[in-house]
């Protein structure tokens, strides 16, 4: 068919197919842009929520391949919102697992059957809120003493308490179960990867650069830097940094320990993100880069059942603008116990929680105060004597009776006299299933190292309080319920609350209680001078030997 341009008959077919045309060329660029952007989505998510973890990721190529390739776990348990248009919390945990290690990696780090389980080496909680476009980070130390709801698999047998990395050993259903028990965050979603995955993507961007102000050492992570200023780390070396948590340094020619164990790398792991995020972020546009990343990424990466990709790139939308290096980074209040023997097993060096500096972290972190609203006497509680010493559940009881609290009983716990080899003992606030707002308000009534948890040991009220010996009880002035404002939120215990409400609601002039203030880890405090941290633009790089 040919057109005469003489032949003005013709001019409106001409015009219809070059409109036709052009709106299809328009369609296929939209088409392709939504491709690109959902592409570029997805790299975004996973470089924000493995960033997080110390460990980057990113995705190359085809959508359909990137989906094909993530592996949905089955994780049971999870109270907190899938709704993308509701703040969520997000469980991320580096799982040190040696089983999945190849043989060099398992000279390096231990193989299977010489370290065997698993443990949540690394346990962080996003709390991501789309109607504000915040985005918060919460740590949680892995050796936190806590209840173990049903918990089994030990040497000792069956314990009611452990370590809260442990409960990894038993499946990513038990670790979400004891982050939402006994801490009162409701999980929405859980994403892990195994810590050797972060060597493969340090070395995918090139190394890390990281400034060194004195020599540091630690011989189990393998962390050896015997020099100072910037230096240039490859993924090994990154790794052992990342993972220190028996550090040595430096200071007038003498090598001094750190102490501080996991809480100090929980610092470490701050600062390197920092550093982590400023380097990643101008290579996204590289696809060789991209396809690296994504080989070294996905093997190891798994999110649960319900976390959709749909729901990663709408997060990643949502969160698009968020700056990675000025993301809030808080880690729950803990003093350190030596040496904790617990019925029959000997834990080695644990934390406790310290309220309520820990309940105010974790309420400045959710935007409200788990079960502020509940009234006293709605619910039955016992207390119990946990510690052998005098009439001391009968001043606990006497305390909270008190304060409203509607106690039925107050008596001696059995515990076996081994239970407890040393001179620290946590009080522990156990609840049946429902009572979690309950045993959150009696919480917000206690001071001191208290941990609450779901109770799975027969008792008769629907609270019950086991007394330790570093307890106090706050005065009854602490117990005003304020109705909601108008602009109130719902939280997972169905309970209104106003939105953020993070005063603590203790009168407790200290937020330790009788917790000695030196010995509280507080994560506010000023950077300790030997630790590493971002190079400055500009400082000479220098490649680290060994």
């Amino acid at each position: 068919m040919t057109f005469d341009n003489s032949d003005t008959s013709q001019t409106p077919a001409i015009d219809s197919y070059r409109l036709g045309a052009s709106r299809k060329r328009s369609q296929i660029r939209k088409s392709a842009k939504r491709r690109k952007l959902k592409r570029r989505a997805f790299i975004g998510l996973i470089i924000f929520l493995v960033l997080i973890l110390v460990m980057v990721g990113s995705a190359f190529g085809y959508y359909e391949y990137i989906t094909s390739k993530i592996k949905h776990i089955t994780v049971q348990g999870m109270h907190g919102t899938t709704n993308v248009a509701q703040p969520e919390n997000i469980l991320l945990v580096g799982n040190n697992s040696r089983c999945a290690l190849n043989g060099q990696q398992a000279s390096q780090f231990g193989s299977c059957s010489q370290v065997g389980g698993a443990r949540s080496d690394v346990l962080m909680v996003v709390h991501l809120n789309p109607a504000n476009h915040t985005a918060y980070l919460l740590s949680i130390p892995r050796d936190l003493f806590v209840p173990l709801y049903n918990f089994a698999g030990t040497a000792a047998g069956r314990l009611d308490h452990a370590k809260v990395d442990a409960a990894l050993n038993n499946g990513p259903s038990q670790l979400v179960a004891a982050v939402e028990e006994d801490f009162g965050i409701p999980i929405s979603h859980y994403v892990s990867l195994n810590f050797d995955t972060f060597q493969g993507v340090v070395n995918d961007l090139g190394g890390i650069n990281m400034y060194f102000p004195t020599e540091v050492k630690d011989y189990y992570s393998n962390l050896s830097v015997n020099q100072t200023g910037c230096l240039h780390l490859n993924g090994t070396q990154a790794l052992a940094l990342v993972r220190a948590r028996h550090m040595y340094y430096m200071q007038n020619g003498q090598w001094l320990y750190d102490g501080n164990g996991d809480i100090s790398r929980i610092t470490r792991n701050h600062l390197f993100l920092k550093a982590l995020a400023a380097e990643v972020r101008p290579q996204l546009t590289n696809p060789f880069t991209d396809n690296a990343l994504l080989n070294s990424l996905l093997p190891n990466l798994q999110v649960d059942q319900n976390f959709s990709v749909s729901d990663m790139v709408s997060l990643v939308l949502a969160f698009k603008d968020v700056s990675l290096g000025s993301i809030p980074t808080e880690t729950l209040a803990t003093v350190a116990e030596g040496s904790f023997d617990y019925k029959n097993a000997n834990f080695g060096s644990v934390l406790f929680p310290v309220q309520p500096a820990e309940s105010q972290v974790i309420s400045q972190f959710l935007g409200y105060t788990p079960g502020q609203n509940i009234v006293p006497n709605s619910f039955s509680l016992q207390v119990l004597n946990g510690t052998g010493a005098y009439n001391a559940a009968t001043n606990v009881a006497s305390s909270l009776t008190a304060d409203g609290f509607n106690i039925t009983s107050a008596g001696n716990q059995v515990i076996p006299s081994t239970s407890y080899g040393s001179t620290a003992l946590e009080s522990t606030v156990y609840y049946k299933p429902g009572f979690e707002a309950q045993a959150e308000k009696l919480m917000s009534n206690l001071s001191g190292t208290v941990i609450m948890g779901q109770e799975d040991q027969g008792y008769t009220a629907d609270v019950t309080l086991v007394v330790g010996n570093q307890l106090q009880v706050a005065p009854p002035s602490s117990n005003t319920t304020t109705a909601p404002s108008s602009g109130s939120q719902t939280n997972p215990s169905n309970s209104s609350i106003s939105s953020p409400t993070v005063a603590p609601t203790t009168t407790t002039t200290s937020p330790y209680g009788p917790v000695n203030p030196a010995e509280v880890y507080q994560s506010n405090r000023p950077i300790p001078w030997f630790d590493p941290i971002a190079c400055t633009p500009g400082q000479p790089v220098q490649t680290l030997t060994g």
